[in-house]
Order: C-alpha cells, then structure tokens, then sequence
C-alpha cells in the first residue's frame, strides 16, 4: 500500500518520540525497569503505528464506496474497530501486571507509548503549517 506524505511522516515522528520516551526512561530508572518502560513504549507505539496503517486503508476505500450511507458505515465500524483493538492491547497488558510477578511490562510505559501519535501529529501539523507560511 503507497502511504501518503503525511501518514509517512507521522510514522516517523511516532518512532522519534517513542524513542524520546524510552531514553527519558532508562536516564529516569537506571535498572531493568527501563528496559520494561521501553516495552511498554515500543507495544503501544507499534499499536499506534498500526492504527495510522489503518487508518490510511479506511480512507482510500471510502474514497471508492459508492454510497454515502455505506461508506460512513465503514469508517464508523472501521473507527470502532481500531479502538478494540487498542483496548484488548491495554487490558493484556494489564493483565500481565496483575497476574506475572514481577512484571515485565511497565503500565506506564504503556501509557507513554499511547501519547506518541497524538504528540506525533501535533509535531507534523505544526511543522506542516510552519512550512505553508
């Protein structure tokens, strides 16, 4: 599938800011916990990555439905689906701190790993309209 510019380069800025995350990390802990911090980052920012893949494909095939009704259908279950997704990650990772002692993936680490594509796309619209001015 050919992406276009911008999800390329939030892509990318997903990847920059989890890596931003995981050395913020390893200076902040300084043991094996950074290593489970940057589990948690590298997971949840992989799951971010996907979604923006996701993402992309739903936008070309709408562009290709027919119907307004049917095509507003699929993006909704298209949306929906996206989120399960990110809630069955977040609940076995939850799980995994709950039931396996000790723990080898940070919660926190986690949640960091789910502010990459918002901070990635702030950073690229920003950049994006400083570079239209």
């Amino acid at each position: 599938m050919n992406l276009s510019k911008t999800t390329k380069n939030i892509i990318i800025m997903i990847g920059l800011v989890a890596l931003v995350f995981i050395v913020g990390g390893a200076i902040y802990y300084r043991s094996i916990h950074a290593l489970y911090f940057a589990l948690g980052v590298a997971i949840t920012s992989g799951l971010n990555v996907a979604k923006m893949y996701l993402v992309e494909r739903t936008a070309n095939k709408t562009l290709e439905i027919e119907s307004q009704d049917t095509g507003k259908n699929y993006v909704k279950l298209q949306f929906l689906f996206r989120y399960v997704i990110t809630i069955v990650v977040l609940l076995g990772i939850g799980l995994v701190n709950l039931f396996v002692a000790p723990p080898f993936i940070s919660i926190w680490g986690a949640v960091a790993g789910l502010f990459t594509l918002q901070i990635a796309v702030i950073i690229v619209r920003h950049k994006s309209q400083s570079d239209d001015s």
